[in-house]
């Protein structure tokens, strides 16, 4: 709860609460989500992080939470993205895009924008780590190319995420020119926690950069 207003008193405008993962351990529980959803939700946007995959699943775990936006990290059949869209047309999706350190998925990443961008809100791109196949927090850049031809082609949102610090994050909107963007492992501290300090400087250089986008 703590660390959620910080976020806020920084000027970060959503939290991501990851629940349900197929491998990684959650930070928090679902019933603490809930109460940093209760709590916070005036001050900063609360979404829900999972890997779910099953329209009606989400929508369950979403109502459960009392949460408006959820990030799907995982892959979703199109079939499911569609039902989803149906049921659930006030529920915000953001879709995942992780790419490859190699790039040489970026064919089928833009084949998935197209065919899921009537179903969907936003996107949101990250980073695959070959080592150690994790998705996502992995503290690695990638080819920020590629991200900046995903959000030429994409007529949704597109939020830029992997890797990203208060030390690169000024020269990652220049090239990518995405709708916003997101830091995890990049503003910890050497104990894993949320560092302030650098959340703060994040937030500054960001946007600094959004500023220069817009003239």
């Amino acid at each position: 709860m703590q660390e959620t207003q910080m976020l806020a008193d920084c000027g970060v405008h959503c939290v991501g609460l990851p629940l349900r993962l197929p491998v990684n351990k959650e930070d928090i529980t679902e019933d603490e989500a809930r109460e940093i959803i209760q709590q916070t939700c005036t001050h900063i946007l609360p979404v829900c992080i999972t890997y779910l995959d099953k329209a009606e699943d989400i929508v369950q775990f979403c109502s459960e939470l009392n949460i408006t936006h959820v990030q799907l990290h995982g892959h979703v059949e199109l079939a499911e993205l569609q039902k989803l869209a149906r049921i659930a047309p006030d529920l915000y999706i953001i879709k995942s895009l992780v790419i490859q350190a190699d790039g040489s998925n970026k064919k089928a990443l833009l084949q998935v924008v197209k065919d899921s961008a009537p179903y969907v809100d936003a996107y949101i791109t990250d980073t695959h780590n070959s080592k150690t196949g994790a998705d996502g927090a992995t503290g690695l850049t990638h080819d920020w190319n590629i991200s900046a031809e995903l959000v030429q082609q994409s007529p949704r949102p597109v939020i830029l995420a992997g890797g990203l610090t208060a030390d690169n994050v000024a020269e990652a909107i220049r090239i990518v020119k995405p709708s916003g963007v997101d830091a995890h492992t990049g503003v910890e501290d050497a104990t894993g926690r949320k560092s302030q300090t650098l959340i703060c400087k994040f937030v500054q250089e960001a946007a600094k950069a959004f500023a220069k986008l817009t003239g």
